[in-house]
């Protein structure tokens, strides 16, 4: 076999579309390809290598003969259906929450856990947009100083709401020109000139359901239940692309040159850090780009060994899509033995 049946779950939404077109820019061995969305978009088609591919609805038969099957859809329609399509034989990997806290179920980020995707991989959860990022930053210092903690704060586009969240975004800044109210629907106050800190429901202990996913993503992925984490989690009015402020706390004494290297040497990191000439990484930059862009290295002032960086990522590609064909990847190899 050098050519497989791919499905996607979810194709008409903005990780879904991120999926359907890293699949033909990647070049990925697809032999056929199943659409599946909401029943608004059934019947619709969608263009995939020059060719129209009709989307169909979502039942207890539709997985039947899928080798592989990518979820972008909700944690509530994974919990129904991703089972299903286990049972008939297909490997999956799902986007949503719904199974990444599964001791059983790998979360995988490549470039800091690849290891767990073997022969035996048939289900796979991709972490949180947000928790991708930070790991993929993360992993150099854990591995050439050792991480004790690690505090974090947010500042996230209206992508990882999803699409409708990003059009909201964009009539929001229309209905401004024409002096026209604000509506907000997909998030509790307007976005546009503000910021929300509150992203998902809160939980008891004060912080959000958002700001623990990278807390208890972020262990499982590096297996260090030990590990101190704290998230502040902001909603920000960028289109695309996530920014974070990291502040780690190391095992071992560093200086700055020598985390430059580092970061210089781990693929999949773009080091942007020239204050001289204002080089550092933004949104604005990072969008449609696959990489995780680092800068504004410098020694933490609260922590003897402490270093804080800006970590910038686009999260419907990295933080989503572009993991997610990362780990079909791998495990094509590993399974299939089909190369890149």
């Amino acid at each position: 076999m050098n050519r497989l049946r791919v499905g996607i779950v979810g194709s008409t939404g903005a990780v879904g579309l991120e999926m359907l077109r890293l699949l033909e820019e990647t070049n990925f061995p697809v032999s056929e390809l199943s659409l599946f969305a909401s029943e608004r978009s059934v019947g619709l088609t969608q263009l995939f290598r020059g060719q129209p591919v009709s989307i169909r609805p979502l039942s207890d038969t539709c997985f039947r003969g899928l080798d592989l099957l990518f979820n972008a859809t909700s944690g509530e329609l994974a919990r129904k259906y991703l089972p299903i399509a286990l049972e008939e034989g297909t490997r999956v990997i799902d986007n949503s929450s719904a199974f990444r806290m599964n001791p059983e179920v790998p979360l995988v980020v490549p470039e800091v856990n690849a290891h767990r995707i073997d022969s035996s991989s048939t289900l796979i959860a991709n972490p949180n947009c947000s928790t991708i990022q930070m790991c993929v930053a993360v992993a150099p210092f854990e591995r050439a100083f050792g991480v004790k903690r690690i505090i974090v704060s947010t500042y996230q586009a209206a992508s990882g709401a999803g699409k409708e969240a990003m059009e909201e975004l964009v009539e929001q800044t229309k209905a401004f020109v024409n002096g026209g109210a604000l509506e907000a629907r997909k998030f509790p106050y307007p976005l546009l000139f503000n910021l929300i800190p509150h992203i998902d429901r809160f939980e008891e202990n004060g912080y959000t359901r958002e700001e623990m996913k990278m807390v208890n993503e972020t262990r499982k992925i590096f297996e260090k239940p030990e590990w101190r984490i704290s998230a502040t989690a902001v909603r920000v009015p960028v289109i695309r692309a996530h920014s974070e402020s990291i502040t780690l706390e190391l095992e071992r004494d560093f200086d700055p040159e020598t985390i430059r290297a580092v970061l210089n040497d781990t693929p999949g990191i773009v080091v942007q850090d020239d204050p001289e000439t204002n080089l550092y990484p933004m949104p604005a930059q990072a969008a449609l780009r696959k990489e995780v862009f680092i800068g504004r290295i410098r020694k933490d002032l609260a922590f003897e060994k402490g270093v804080s960086v800006w970590v910038v990522a686009d999260q419907l590609l990295k933080g989503a899509a572009w993991n997610a064909i990362q780990i079909a990847q791998t495990l094509v190899e590993r399974v299939w033995n089909i190369r890149f």
